[in-house]
């Protein structure tokens, strides 16, 4: 893995040839938000050493390097999901990479089901911190030193300056961002109208099927994280709705202009 991380990394630098320190992970149907940006370079994952291939609809799967009021920023259109059959280390390989890029904050973002039944779909829940329902950890197994330490903390896993500045820019400018705490479920079945119950008793407001295995290893190698959960539908027997992957991507796409614009003015405002 090591060596991996490491021919996916010089390739990236030898082909971008610009250093971001924040990274920008799209989950679905959001990938349009780096259309708002200037584009500088797109390379498609399978383009890159080691690199996994998206394989779910609404990822377009590729690393790209793009600019946001002259702030370099990487960006990837879509991520890898455990559901999909790979390894929890695969599916987080992209953080690892990130890292070696010089990468000190992560954005990540996800398309996830409601259990609050005060948020609705199409609005933005900033993540306060998660539940890991997944049944595995991406830190399972040998631990390299040089990456982080055996047992790392998750106390404050989502940056509590950058929820703050998140949530204070949400106001300003208008922009209806809830903060609740995600719930990240192995799929690919959406949950049962019990396990809704369920996760509504453990504290959960929204599911979904991704981010958690992304977050636990930018602890681990120390990179700052914040999150954020575009809400797209409400989950199974609690709203008496059926979920879809179709309706997904229609309530994230089409919010990605309006979510994109405030991002933007997020990205400018962090204090690196």
């Amino acid at each position: 893995m090591d060596e991996q991380v490491l021919q996916a990394s010089a390739f990236l630098k030898d082909n971008l040839q610009s250093q971001a320190k924040i990274a920008l992970i799209l989950g679905s149907g959001l990938g349009g938000v780096v259309d708002q940006t200037q584009v500088q370079k797109r390379i498609p994952y399978p383009q890159i050493p080691c690199f996994p291939c998206s394989t779910i609809q609404g990822h377009r799967g590729a690393f790209v390097l793009t600019e946001i009021q002259k702030r370099p920023v990487y960006a990837l259109e879509g991520r890898f999901h455990y559901y999909e059959g790979k390894s929890l280390k695969e599916v987080t390989f992209p953080i690892r990479v990130l890292r070696q890029l010089g990468v000190k904050m992560l954005i990540v973002t996800n398309a996830a089901g409601i259990i609050n039944e005060k948020f609705k779909p199409g609005e933005f829940m900033m993540i306060a911190d998660h539940i890991n329902l997944m049944g595995d950890n991406p830190l399972r197994g040998p631990n390299w030193d040089s990456w982080g330490p055996r047992f790392p903390n998750l106390t404050h896993a989502y940056d509590p300056k950058l929820i703050r500045l998140a949530l204070t820019l949400a106001r300003q400018r208008r922009f209806r961002l809830r903060k609740g705490v995600y719930a990240g479920v192995s799929g690919p079945s959406y949950e049962t109208p019990s396990e809704i119950r369920m996760l509504k008793m453990m504290g959960a407001d929204a599911v979904g099927m991704s981010t958690v295995p992304e977050v636990i290893v930018a602890n681990h190698q120390g990179t700052r994280v914040c999150g954020f959960s575009c809400l797209t539908n409400y989950t199974s027997g609690h709203f008496h709705k059926n979920a879809s992957h179709e309706e997904v991507l229609a309530v994230s796409q089409g919010v990605t202009e309006k979510f994109g614009d405030f991002l933007k003015k997020f990205i400018v405002a962090v204090d690196l």
